[in-house]
């Protein structure tokens, strides 16, 4: 099972993106999808988490800005990213908790992708 991640890039404090993440091998189905991030010199943090059928849950400092969403059929998870301040700066990455085709439930993560805030 492999992640990608897209969407990263550098955007003015105010602004938007967009990233996307697509798992694709041996799926057989998919339980929670979410994205973390991870600033230099900053320990990985939970940005936000979406589960099918249960509210998505939210870092506080995103609240508000920040959407996270899903595509059960294709195994893709976005978040959508306004009103973006230069504290988002950080690698942002993916990660699914997927039930492979081979029976075992795992944890796999993305590569990451840079969101650079300028001020």
């Amino acid at each position: 099972v492999q992640l990608q991640a897209s969407g990263g890039g550098l955007v003015q404090s105010g602004g938007s993106l967009r990233l996307s993440c697509v798992a694709s091998g041996r799926i057989r189905r998919i339980d929670a999808m979410g994205w973390y991030r991870q600033a230099p010199g900053k320990e990985r943090e939970l940005v936000a988490r979406i589960i099918s059928g249960i509210t998505p849950n939210y870092a506080d400092s995103v609240k508000g800005r920040f959407t996270i969403s899903r595509d059960n059929a294709k195994n893709t998870v976005w978040l959508q990213m306004n009103s973006l301040k230069p504290e988002d700066t950080a690698v942002y990455y993916c990660d699914a908790g997927v039930y492979t085709t081979s029976g075992p439930y795992m944890r796999y993560w993305g590569k990451g992708t840079l969101v650079t805030v300028s001020s």
